[in-house]
């Protein structure tokens, strides 16, 4: 076993040639052609001879590369590879660095952004980004417990008792994503269950008497900004959801045969949706025509909206603004629809399914059963639009 010369002095080092200057246990400076000077150490694990790189000199002088040789030969003493503890060392601490909540929910959002519909991601997003990491930013995936986390869950639950299931159902996803990664110990599960109260989910409030769907007609008719009042048209002829509508872009659209061919990846049930257009929804995206200008969206946004489009929050204010609170929301045009059509029209209720997307029952329906109903649905959709037409006229 090779003994501790210390034979390197500070002056050898800056007078050292190209080569190898051995200082003893197994520490050296490796003294390159071009002049650079590097600290490695050799040794034996396993019958293997091995290397270490220490650093390079002078940022790493003599004192401080005997300390890491040291270092590393108590290492060995104590059986372990000392190559393999730093790389466990490195490995840790970049753990410790990505397990920051904020970081992990983060990674977690971009993680499932692919297989999710645009509107499941902004739920997501919202509730994450304005919930969960305000609660949790100073925590730790890596150490999260199961009493902080319920604290964190009934403090939303208390502001927000609507969205703290949600936050429960995400804070869930985000360990399990931290397990997966390597970010937290495999098998530590959040025990979540009960740590919000049930919360009574009320129904969307959607007009479906024929006083107030009248009053919501005209209002919209009347609404002064033409864009939002387009969409509201759009949303309300085809029942389509708030974000699909907001969203739309002029390369889904086909105005001459007066269909809204949607893209699978934007649709909640992940197929492509053909929507059929009634004549009035026709007659208002022609409207829309004057905004184009090379622009890829329907919509486009309002001032100081951020959206490359209409925020669908738009719709909503709008709503709100009308008087319409309470009583409809912009969701609400799909419910209207599947009960006034029912209703007042007789539209049969796998017609009205087909035209709201709405996603097959049972493996075995969701395999076989394609019917979209195309031909059916265009009839219904535009006695729908001349039956809330005829109630606009109303005196």
């Amino acid at each position: 076993m090779a003994t501790a010369t210390n034979k390197l002095t500070a002056l050898s080092i800056k007078s050292a040639r190209a080569g190898k200057h051995a200082d003893g246990l197994g520490l050296y400076l490796e003294v390159t052609g071009s002049g650079g000077r590097y600290w490695r150490m050799k040794y034996r694990f396993a019958g293997k001879e091995k290397r270490l790189a220490f650093g390079v000199y002078p940022e790493v002088g003599l004192a401080e590369a005997r300390e890491r040789r040291d270092e590393a030969r108590r290492v060995l003493r104590n059986g372990q590879d000392p190559s393999a503890a730093r790389a466990a060392t490195k490995a840790a601490a970049k753990r410790d660095a990505m397990a920051g909540f904020e970081l992990a929910a983060t990674a977690w959002l971009e993680h499932k952004r692919p297989g999710w519909a645009p509107e499941t991601y902004r739920k997501a997003k919202y509730v994450t980004e304005m919930y969960l990491i305000p609660k949790l930013r100073r925590r730790s995936v890596a150490t999260l417990t199961t009493k902080d986390a319920v604290a964190a869950l009934v403090e939303i639950g208390k502001g927000a008792p609507a969205l703290a299931a949600k936050a429960r159902q995400y804070l869930q996803g985000i360990t399990r994503y931290a397990e997966q990664h390597g970010l937290r110990e495999d098998g530590r599960v959040l025990s979540l269950r009960g740590a919000v109260p049930t919360h009574e989910k009320g129904h969307i409030p959607a007009a479906t008497n024929v006083k107030t769907i009248t009053t919501l007609v005209k209002a919209i008719e009347n609404y002064p900004t033409p864009v939002t009042r387009a969409a509201l048209k759009l949303a309300m002829l085809t029942a389509m959801r708030p974000g699909i509508v907001a969203a739309a872009r002029w390369d889904e659209i086909d105005l001459d045969v007066g269909e809204w061919h949607v893209a699978g990846h934007r649709m909640k049930t992940k197929h492509d949706h053909l929507v059929p257009l009634p004549t009035q929804a026709i007659s208002a995206l022609r409207e829309m025509q004057a905004y184009k200008d090379g622009r890829m969206y329907v919509f486009p946004p309002l001032a100081r909206q951020a959206t490359p489009h209409l925020h669908r929050d738009a719709l909503s204010a709008a709503l709100r603004r009308l008087g319409f609170q309470g009583q409809h929301a912009t969701h609400g045009f799909r419910g209207m629809l599947r009960t006034v059509a029912r209703e007042r029209l007789n539209v049969d209720i796998d017609v009205l399914e087909a035209q709201l997307a709405h996603a097959k029952r049972g493996d075995v329906q969701k395999a076989y059963d394609r019917t979209t109903f195309g031909d059916a649905r265009r009839e219904a959709m535009q006695a729908w639009a001349d039956y809330l037409d005829n109630l606009r006229q109303v005196a």
